[in-house]
């Protein structure tokens, strides 16, 4: 009679799975802004250009509406089409996310919206056509540049797990907000004293934000009058290359399991 061991050790090896490195960054960025009293919320990724451009001040000569930088949908009887709600692209940031909850919401509020985005652009080392992007938005009343600072600066702090890290503001144009700032980050790698990472200089270019600009709010339906808010945006991505000192964009979606084995 045939006898079955169930002490004995199994001679097959099952491979484990591996989390995907967006996915653990995108986990960790949506557990800090959850601690510090953000909500999340989700959008759809095919939009119309009203949500996706018109409502956000940019306006319908804007470089941004341009074929080197949107997916636009083929759609049946275009020139027919009157109103930019009736016209579609693959969404260019989350910031449509944000448009849609200020239509349906009252103040206050502070949300962010992590999410994949399109761009029509080359591929290389730096660049995708499909990556993760997390925007946040704060509105209530009195809401200054110095509570921006304080979050971002927070943020970044818990994200690397380390309490040194320090941001600078530099004004910068976006339509979406005035006034707009690129957002700098200390090194990580040299503290800021420099290094081949930062270019020497001690700081790296990390994210764009500002304050909310009102014809935005109007656009949505809300009152600038008594209203103030600031918003930014940041690509999941690029946190994880810095994060895990990775070189290549390409990686996240290359389907390398030598390069996934190591998360």
């Amino acid at each position: 009679m045939e006898s079955l061991d169930i002490t004995f050790p199994a001679t097959r090896k099952f491979k484990r799975g591996h989390v995907h490195p967006l996915s653990i960054v995108k986990k960790e960025i949506e557990d800090i802004f959850t601690f510090l009293g953000f909500s999340i919320i989700d959008g759809p990724e095919l939009e119309d250009e009203w949500h996706n451009f018109d409502a956000l001040n940019i306006p319908e000569n804007h470089p941004a509406r341009e074929m080197q930088d949107t997916f636009f949908i083929k759609q049946k009887n275009r020139g027919d089409i009157q109103s930019n709600k009736e016209k579609y692209v693959l969404r260019t940031h989350t910031s449509n996310v944000q448009t849609r909850y200020m239509e349906n919401h009252v103040p206050p509020f502070r949300v962010i919206a992590p999410g994949r985005v399109f761009r029509y652009e080359a591929t290389d080392a730096s660049h995708e056509t499909c990556f993760n992007q997390v925007e946040g938005l704060l509105v209530d009343e009195n809401i200054s540049i110095a509570n921006l600072k304080a979050v971002l600066e927070r943020f970044l702090q818990e994200f690397f797990r380390n309490l040194d890290v320090r941001i600078r503001l530099r004004p910068s144009y976006f339509p979406f907000v005035e006034p707009g700032f690129e957002v700098d980050m200390s090194c990580v790698v040299c503290n800021g004293k420099g290094c081949p990472i930062c270019s020497g200089g001690g700081w790296i270019e990390i994210l764009g934000a500002g304050m909310v600009h009102p014809n935005v709010f109007k656009n949505c339906g809300l009152n600038p009058e008594n209203l103030t808010g600031f918003a930014f945006g940041i690509a999941i991505d690029r946190l994880a290359m810095m994060k895990y000192k990775i070189d290549d964009i390409r990686w996240f979606h290359s389907g390398d399991m030598r390069f996934l084995k190591q998360f």
